[in-house]
């Protein structure tokens, strides 16, 4: 099932944001061993501070098994800022209804393989894949744009998600290659995943529920770290201009969740003794 994170509900799910950024480090810089940040065993980056929408699967307990982010193409985002040699010289397509989905993993480890669809296609994939589209269209996004590998270009083949055009040429990125490919929002795509997956029920997760069920453990947040706060205070430090300062701090609130202010303790003094 899948849960939509953004700006505005993501104070109610740090938890959940913790382990989506820890199986981001697991995938990418474990199993496919590309050249990401990685600090306290969670994966984000300068694009995670950018406001981003999160669609976040979730197995019957609750935990996070596949994620993506999705970013608009107006403003910074990765194929035109990381992976740029993908456009050999062409200018990067940005439009308002054009936006870029990127980080998008599934646990396979955590599902096995009883999780396997049809073409060996994991169902987590497809629900992802079909929330994905879903969530774009309601949004009036006609198009995503996604930076892949040759092997999610053939599960996207396999699931009857076949990308309409590529953009740039596949090029060598670290150990893999990569290239961008285009999906329309379409209703009919949406329904050709669903088809090949046999999914016949709404994929998405009853917030309200799901709060329900967290509420006996409130998410406060992940608990600031000597690690982590170390990397935070260099990404301070290194910030040139206030843009760059607010793009950090939105950052530490993306990873961390709203901290409380901690009560600082009353002062003891002679008067107040006395008084006791």
């Amino acid at each position: 099932m899948i849960l939509v994170i953004d700006a505005l509900n993501r104070h109610r799910h740090s938890r959940l944001l913790e382990e989506m950024f820890r199986l981001r480090a697991r995938v990418f810089g474990g199993r496919l061993g590309w050249d990401v940040k990685i600090a306290c065993g969670m994966e984000f980056d300068e694009f995670d501070a950018l406001d981003p929408v999160y669609l976040i699967g979730l197995d019957e307990r609750d935990s996070v098994v596949s994620c993506v982010r999705l970013l608009q193409t107006t403003g910074p985002h990765m194929l035109s800022d990381v992976f740029s040699d993908i456009l050999q010289g062409q200018a990067p397509l940005r439009a308002a209804t054009l936006w870029e989905s990127t980080r998008f993993c599934v646990d396979t480890e955590r599902l096995g393989q009883t999780d396997r669809g049809p073409g060996s296609v994991a169902r987590a994939t497809s629900e992802l894949m079909s929330a994905t589209l879903d969530y774009a269209r309601r949004c009036g996004i006609t198009d995503i744009i996604t930076v892949i590998d040759p092997v999610m270009n053939r599960v996207l083949k396999r699931s009857d998600n076949a990308p309409y055009d590529y953009v740039g040429a596949t090029v060598q990125m670290g150990k893999t290659k990569a290239l961008a490919a285009l999906l329309d929002c379409t209703q009919e795509r949406i329904a050709r995943v669903r088809a090949f997956a046999g999914i016949d029920y709404d994929v998405h997760v009853d917030e309200h529920a799901l709060l329900q069920r967290q509420s006996a453990s409130p998410d406060t947040g992940l608990p600031m770290t000597e690690t982590l706060a170390q990397y935070f205070i260099e990404q301070i430090d290194a910030a040139e201009n206030p843009a760059e300062l607010a793009e950090t701090l939105t950052l530490i609130e993306t990873v961390l969740g709203p901290q409380k202010p901690v009560a600082a303790e009353p002062e003891v003094t002679e008067a107040s003794l006395s008084n006791a």
